[in-house]
């Protein structure tokens, strides 16, 4: 529980300030499939249990919330328990370019569904953020 309540805390409080909806407009979509790929590419590592290497992988606004060592404890806390991914579907993602307690910049919000051995009905949400190199990096994650 405590491990989850930490998770929520690196979304930066962007799930309660989005409404996730399927992504419109042409900017929009423009920036919604990187996001995607790059969400899903992230939680691979999680998925190898290559926590490590996910916090290298993640945003600065990431990196500056948790340290390596910090972060490989809390995810382990977190998605041990769940068992190993059976699957995971993409369920809606939500454009934004503010989110609450987050400096301006480009976001999406993601939600996946995933099934887990432990647990079949988890909602696996990622905020990748458009970083100043043009790529986009996971800054918050969030296990439902």
């Amino acid at each position: 529980m405590i491990a989850r309540t930490m998770l929520s805390i690196l979304l930066i409080a962007a799930i309660g300030g989005v409404s996730p909806g399927r992504a419109y407009g042409e900017d929009r979509n423009v920036a919604v499939q990187p996001a995607i790929k790059a969400a899903d590419a992230w939680l691979k590592l999680l998925d190898q249990g290559k926590y490590r290497e996910s916090w290298a992988q993640a945003a600065s606004l990431f990196k500056e919330k948790i340290t390596p060592e910090g972060w490989e404890k809390m995810a382990a806390a977190a998605r041990e328990p769940l068992g190993k991914l059976i699957s995971r579907k993409f369920k809606l993602a939500a454009y934004a370019t503010a989110l609450p307690g987050a400096p301006p910049g480009q976001y999406v919000v993601i939600e996946f569904e995933a099934s887990y051995a432990n647990n079949k009905s988890v909602i696996d949400k990622v905020t990748p953020m458009l970083d100043d190199a043009g790529e986009w990096r996971v800054s918050g994650y969030w296990i439902q």
